[in-house]
């Protein structure tokens, strides 16, 4: 179908709102009729041919006393699903009496089999009837969709010389212009700019890279392919499509298996319906309603081939709730054994769960066939750095990577989205890489290959043409370094964050003055006892700054010893939050010591040796949590941690150590850093003659003003 007929349908069914719905529904609420009765009469469109002969099947059934008809009636519509009131919508358009209308309405959707019932009550359709037969508009509106003008009909209309009237439409085209309607509501409404379509050619060039690189394995076998944000089903209905080609031109039979999920109740029933009128054996009940995060629809099922384009910017706060809270979430999906961590969990921030539909998927691939399995799926910018280390997004590209998983990422240009301009990117994973790509991942940068689009279709501007689409795959499958394609080892992407600590150097002013400050701030503390303690001890120090506190500690436990008094950790912890200050020119304060020959020393994770009473150990210093930094290494860096942190900073704070407890692996990927093209400046003697030529144009420009000639 070309563009011409698609916008003339999609601007004819956009049409219907504005003259048939105006004054009895608000805007905000013409697709609660639009979108179901587009629904309706694309399903009458294609039962129309067979009509005759379901009735009559029907009348045969009845008379032999069958009860369960819907399989034999199906079977002769021809379609997985049928209907066997006696009218179909053209009969419909021609009541006088609005009543009757309602009555014959009512039976027709009645008629239908119990897999459209259902996607008339997500639509909650029936809700609208009333209104339409109270404002007398119901009549108008099936006229209107039956009119011979348009043909929502996978059949071509002939006209009386055989020929071509009007083009079938095929059901992915369909699919784009419920797309095409929802989002012109969606706009209407104002709705979040994130929740978008993937539009077609997007979903094309997806289909081909999942099912290139191992067309040449594909077996005479069943496939299962999968899509947990499947939308109105369009992703699904190519990547069948672009398989069987394929498996056509390679000499293979295969059988299909589509499964999708979607948690909203319109984009819900145009998928069903969708595959309804697929028709390839039971598809329709492959699709589950909910949540594919908090309710998975599939969890005991491995997919061959998965592709997505699953909502990003979006909070997930309800699913998390569902999930039992991000402390106490125990999904296997998202929290995984790895690298010898029990729990190593994968989740992300509550206000963007996009990289979870991702996690799901990796859950489900198949590890004991020859093809495992290809993961395709469209994110935002977000997924490929944002997350510390240790953090939920960092931790899942850590488990891909790790895995060797991640066979490459693809940057789209920008405004290829109805409804966002914002960049986007393909993720490709596969648990079956080839040879000659394990322990690489080949970042391919296809930004600027777009073609522009005569008209904008919301934000998309652009579009990958057929030979685009061909470019962009050749270069995934030549896996050679180009300007447009970089290929690294796995561990390019990884880094260790390391926490580097300072010792904390306290000093205390025992003035006499700072005494009555002291006593009057542990008289609130409700221990009075410490004053008298600070006031031996002052006494000691003759009432001077103090600035070892570690000697001031003993001081302190000395002096409690003899006035029968206790000072554990806690007490003390009390004076040194209290009366000590930081004092860069104080001893460091020590947190603990290790016997001789117990622990060994290494300065650069905060083991040192000191002398104590002029014995030898091993000490501990406190950290000063003002001065704590982290620094980011390489995997790669050469030297590794220890090189990096003697070059980097020891040379310039010679006391820093490595809080080794604290020490994270993480992994980012930054497009902009391989691809990124300087810009070459111009050479000084070009801008000064330019400056001089201007100095030459406007000489006696002022003077002329200023004359007036």
């Amino acid at each position: 179908m070309n563009n011409q007929t698609y916008n003339q349908i999609v601007s004819f069914i956009w049409g219907i709102a504005d003259d048939c719905l105006r004054d009895v529904y608000v805007r905000g609420k013409y697709r609660d009729v639009i979108l179901p009765m587009t629904v309706i009469r694309r399903l009458d469109a294609v039962l129309e041919p067979t009509k005759d002969a379901v009735l009559q099947m029907k009348k045969s059934l009845d008379e032999a006393g069958v009860i369960n008809q819907t399989d034999a009636l199906c079977s002769v519509a021809g379609q997985s699903f049928c209907n066997t009131s006696p009218f179909t919508l053209k009969d419909l358009k021609s009541r006088a009496k609005q009543q009757q209308l309602k009555a014959d309405f009512i039976a027709y959707l009645d008629g239908f089999s119990p897999n459209v019932q259902e996607i008339l009550e997500k639509f909650k359709f029936r809700n609208q009837i009333d209104t339409m037969i109270e404002a007398d508009i119901l009549g108008a509106v099936i006229e209107k969709f039956v009119s011979p003008t348009i043909n929502l009909s996978p059949k071509p209309v002939i006209d009386d010389n055989g020929d071509v009237k009007i083009p079938g439409l095929d059901n992915h085209t369909m699919g784009v212009i419920f797309e095409e309607l929802i989002r012109r509501f969606n706009e209407e409404n104002n709705e979040e700019a994130g929740e978008h379509f993937t539009p077609r050619d997007v979903v094309e060039l997806m289909a081909d890279i999942t099912f290139l690189p191992i067309a040449d394995k594909i077996k005479n076998a069943p496939y299962l392919v999968y899509d947990g944000a499947c939308g109105t089903g369009g992703m699904l209905t190519i990547a069948d499509e672009r398989l069987h080609q394929l498996a056509e031109e390679h000499g293979k039979e295969i059988n299909t298996y589509l499964y999708g999920q979607e948690i909203n109740p319109e984009t819900y029933a145009i998928t069903k319906a969708d595959l309804l009128i697929k028709g390839e054996s039971i598809q329709d009940d492959n699709v589950a309603f909910g949540s594919t995060l908090s309710n998975d629809g599939y969890p005991t099922l491995n997919f061959d081939f998965m592709l997505s384009n699953p909502p990003y910017g979006k909070s997930w706060k309800t699913d998390l709730e569902r999930l039992g809270g991000k402390s106490d979430i125990s999904d296997p999906r998202f929290v995984v054994t790895h690298n010898g961590e029990p729990e190593f969990k994968m989740i992300p921030r509550s206000s963007d769960g996009q990289m979870l539909f991702l996690a799901n998927k990796l859950s489900k691939m198949k590890h004991d066939t020859e093809l495992g399995s290809r993961i395709v799926e469209v994110h935002n910018g977000s997924s490929l750095f944002t997350g510390d280390a240790g953090q939920g997004e960092s931790n899942l590209r850590r488990y891909i990577i790790e895995n060797d998983w991640l066979e490459a990422i693809i940057a789209l240009p920008e405004n290829m989205f109805y409804n966002t301009g914002i960049a986007t990117f393909i993720w490709v994973v596969t648990n079956r890489k080839a040879a000659h790509r394990r322990g690489k991942i080949q970042l391919i940068d296809a930004s600027n290959m777009k073609s522009s689009l005569r008209k904008n279709l919301g934000n998309k501007n652009c579009e990958l043409t057929p030979d685009l689409r061909k470019q962009i795959s050749r270069m995934l499958m030549n896996f050679q370094e180009t300007e447009q394609s970089k290929i690294f080892n796995n561990e390019e992407f990884g880094y260790h964050k390391i926490t580097v600590e300072r010792p904390l150097r306290l000093s205390v002013d025992l003035a006499r003055g700072n005494l009555i400050k002291f006593k009057e701030i542990f008289e609130e503390q409700k221990d009075i006892t410490l004053s008298k303690i600070i006031e031996k001890v002052a006494e000691r120090y003759d009432y001077s700054i103090v600035r070892d506190f570690n000697d001031f500690s003993n001081k302190l436990i000395e002096i409690a010893k003899q006035l029968g008094e206790k000072l554990p950790a806690k007490r003390i912890n009390l004076i040194k939050n209290t009366i000590a200050q930081v004092d860069e020119g104080a001893e460091k304060v020590i947190k603990k010591v290790h016997k001789p020959g117990k622990v060994k020393a290494n300065p650069l994770y905060g083991m040192f040796n000191a002398k104590i009473d002029g014995k030898e150990c091993v000490v501990e210093y406190e950290p000063d949590s003002n001065l704590r930094d982290t620094e980011q290494i390489p995997l790669l860096h050469e030297g590794g941690i220890e090189q990096f942190f003697k070059q980097e900073v020891l040379t310039f704070v010679s006391d820093a150590w490595i809080d080794k407890s604290k020490t994270q692996v993480g992994y980012e990927l930054s497009f902009n850093k391989y691809f990124y093209k300087t810009v070459q400046l111009r050479a000084l003697d070009d801008i000064v003659a330019d400056i001089k030529n201007l100095e030459e144009q406007t000489e006696h420009l002022l003077q002329d003003i200023i004359g007036g000639k």
